[in-house]
């Protein structure tokens, strides 16, 4: 756990944010104590004393007024002995956004990460967090960001109460309002049923949902989400992506990781596909589907016998490689290439099935549209999407986290 200095900087104003869905009507709560811990799998806030001495337990930094960006590197490299894990990689994140990074395991992602939440020294270049250097105001950076890491980093012996609990007092929070504040994120994460079970006996998906209500018991400025549905079902992914959406309308930034090419889709307003420690291609989701192809052509043949000379008709009328798909009637062509707005795709495809009915080959079913997140991934890393450990990220990624070291007075 990445712990801070014992001084306590001066104290900022905050806005009260709740969490998730169901907190977004519950009301704010405070609590007295020093500033929060922060942990890899904590949250960072600075705090506003009131005439009482109490401090407001969702407060945020965002009223700093910081102008520029919430993240941006310039050539950030980091080495393990001959390995680049990271090189040279340049990122922009705007604030109030949700910023992926997409790639397969030992891409790079989570070094990136650890180097920007300061739990790794960048070896070169350079790394700002709200205006703030990642390595000479490190603090700063610390005070300002939460991490969910890869692996839950709660006690699985202790219920879901005395996680949540334990945590907030550990950051300061009263007794009471570490209580009130545990009940209000168990059950805005669906969890108050469980609050008296083990964390041991808990689903992947409960696991997960604890985890990240660990990670907003105070309000983030940034939350770094290290591949928060690696393993969960599609329910548990689909409860997890309605917490980011809920903690991004309330103004955190997020900088999600992930290996899933639907849930960069779903969540990201903006995507960096990193490979090999590179960002090989930055952009939105449209601009990056338009970088391999405008468009999609898929074709489903009446007669699967003809499907050869269809794919023959096809490659020479729209000039590009042709898929056959494990469906015996059907084919797929990227068509359209640099022309974002679709017009070239379009004609292109028209005159590929004129040529289709001038050959006499029947086709009942065509659709045209933007290639998938996952066709963007294999046009541009030349694999497909990857699930399989590799031994070129850092070292951290493929085993669980240390547990950390708890100081009493620390950065949030």
């Amino acid at each position: 756990m990445a712990t801070g200095p014992g001084s306590r900087p001066e104290p900022r104003p905050v806005v009260a944010v709740p969490m998730s869905p169901k907190a977004l009507t519950a009301p704010p709560m405070s609590f007295r104590g020093p500033r929060g811990l922060h942990s890899e799998n904590s949250h960072g806030t600075s705090h506003q004393n009131d005439a009482d001495g109490r401090t407001d337990m969702t407060s945020s930094n965002r009223t700093d007024h910081w102008a520029g960006p919430a993240i941006e590197t310039a050539g950030l490299v980091k080495t393990f002995g001959d390995t680049r894990a990271v090189d040279g990689v340049d990122l922009r994140i705007e604030p109030g956004t949700v910023y992926g990074l997409l790639g397969p395991n030992g891409a790079g992602k989570t070094t990136t990460v650890r180097m920007l939440a300061t739990l790794l020294r960048p070896d070169g270049g350079e790394a700002h967090v709200f205006g703030h250097d990642v390595v000479r105001e490190a603090d700063a950076v610390r005070s300002r960001v939460s991490l969910t890491g890869q692996y839950a980093s709660v006690d699985e012996d202790l219920t879901g109460t005395e996680n949540l609990v334990l945590l907030a007092r550990l950051t300061g929070h009263a007794k009471k309002a570490s209580y009130d504040r545990a009940a209000q994120l168990l059950d805005a994460f669906g969890l108050s049923e469980a609050a008296g079970r083990q964390v041991k006996n808990y689903s992947g998906g409960m696991r997960r949902r604890i985890d990240i209500a660990a990670s907003i018991l105070n309000t983030p400025d940034l939350l770094f989400l290290d591949e928060p549905t690696t393993g969960l079902d599609p329910r548990s992914r689909n409860q997890v992506w309605e917490i980011v959406r809920a903690v991004v309308a309330q103004g955190t930034t997020v900088l999600l990781t992930t290996q899933y090419l639907d849930e960069a889709d779903q969540l990201a307003s903006r995507i960096a596909v990193i490979d090999k420690g590179k960002v090989i291609a930055e952009g939105t989701k449209g601009e990056l589907k338009a970088s391999v192809g405008a468009g999609a052509v898929h074709v489903r043949l009446r007669d699967a016998d003809r499907r050869p000379e269809a794919e023959r008709v096809l490659r020479q009328a729209l000039g590009t490689d042709v898929q056959l798909e494990p469906d015996p009637v059907a084919l797929t062509a990227r068509v359209g290439n640099g022309s974002p707005d679709g017009a070239a795709a379009a004609e292109k495809a028209s005159r590929a099935l004129a040529e289709l009915a001038r050959a006499g080959i029947t086709v009942d079913n065509f659709s045209l549209g933007q290639p998938s997140l996952d066709e963007v991934f294999l046009a541009l890393t030349g694999k497909p999407d990857d699930r399989h450990d590799s031994p070129h990220d850092s070292p951290d990624d493929s085993r669980p986290e240390p547990q950390p070291t708890l100081k009493k007075e620390a950065t949030a």
